[in-house]
């Protein structure tokens, strides 16, 4: 029979790849080094190749050893995955999962939905990642997180995606302004507005625009934002004026500021929704998951 590498030397290698010294790599899997080091060695012998240079001073991944560290990180997330595959079909919901979720969503939402989600479910264990859209789904694809909760539409793909609700968008400029009057703001009327922006990386950036172009293409305002929290600022100062998400709004937001909110014509919005890959094996959780979280989030 034919000897073949285990996940316990594939784990070693991946830790020393990731730190490229014997030393630190061992403390990551709780070994000594005379330890990890043999794993390598036996590695190498069941493969046949070189994995790694030595020096007393520096480690050195081959060409060979970094593609088989690419393959080895598929295959122990892949290992996880059988395990928690496993471990929901005991019991849906149970064991780690890790979450992904954008700052335009996270501090208006997660607060709300996870206390009753954690009453539900308290043998899930989620661990949640802050990120914009893109660097998210990048981990998403490499196995770094298992599902994402994003804004859409967005391109994903390669990816599965499941729409939990919209999330509409409302007019937002100080008390003063000539607009606040109003008792809805037609889209056309943002053509010569000075709309502010959250910077570049944010999605809820392009959603703001496709919703402002519909009127044929609003005026910008030199200053964009980080966050919304500061685009409020900004907004209720009269700098300028801007659209809020629905779901910000119901975080109370702008409560005690210099901000009146209006309705718009059309109700623009955008998607709120769950993105995993479609290799998962835990398709049937991030079902269940995106029901209790829309329905934490409507009630």
């Amino acid at each position: 029979m034919k000897l073949l590498p285990s996940l316990k030397q594939l784990e070693y290698l991946v830790a020393l790849a990731d730190t490229l010294h014997f030393g630190r790599a061992s403390e990551n899997c709780n070994i000594t080094p005379s330890t990890l080091s043999a794993g390598i060695r036996d590695l190498e012998s069941v493969l046949g190749v070189s994995l790694a240079e030595r020096t007393k001073r520096h480690v050195l991944m081959t060409s060979i050893g970094n593609e088989i560290v690419a393959r080895a990180r598929c295959l122990l997330r892949d290992a996880e995955d059988v395990m928690q595959l496993a471990a929901s079909n005991r019991e849906p919901l149970t064991g780690d999962m890790r979450l992904g979720v954008i700052p335009t969503i996270s501090p208006f939402l997660l607060p709300r939905v996870l206390p009753p989600l954690n009453r539900r479910y308290p043998a899930l264990r989620l661990y949640i990642r802050e990120e914009q859209t893109a660097p998210l789904l990048t981990r998403l694809r490499s196995g770094e997180i298992d599902v994402a909760l994003i804004a859409l539409p967005y391109d994903i793909e390669g990816l599965v995606s499941k729409v939990l609700f919209e999330d509409e968008f409302e007019f937002a400029c100080s008390k003063d302004h000539p607009l606040a009057t109003k008792k809805v703001v037609r889209l056309g009327a943002l053509a010569d507005q000075p709309l502010m922006l959250l910077e570049e990386g944010h999605c809820l950036r392009g959603h703001a625009l496709a919703a402002c172009q519909i009127a044929g293409g609003p005026a910008r305002a030199q200053f964009e934002a980080s966050s919304l929290h500061t685009l409020v600022q900004m907004v209720a100062a009269g700098i300028g004026v801007t659209l809020l998400p629905k779901l910000a709004i119901r975080s109370q937001i702008t409560r005690g500021s210099n901000i009146k909110l209006v309705p718009l014509s059309a109700a623009p919005s955008r998607q709120i929704g769950l993105v995993w890959r479609q290799s998962a094996l835990r398709i049937q959780e991030f079902e269940i998951l995106g029901d209790a979280l829309s329905g934490s989030a409507k009630g």
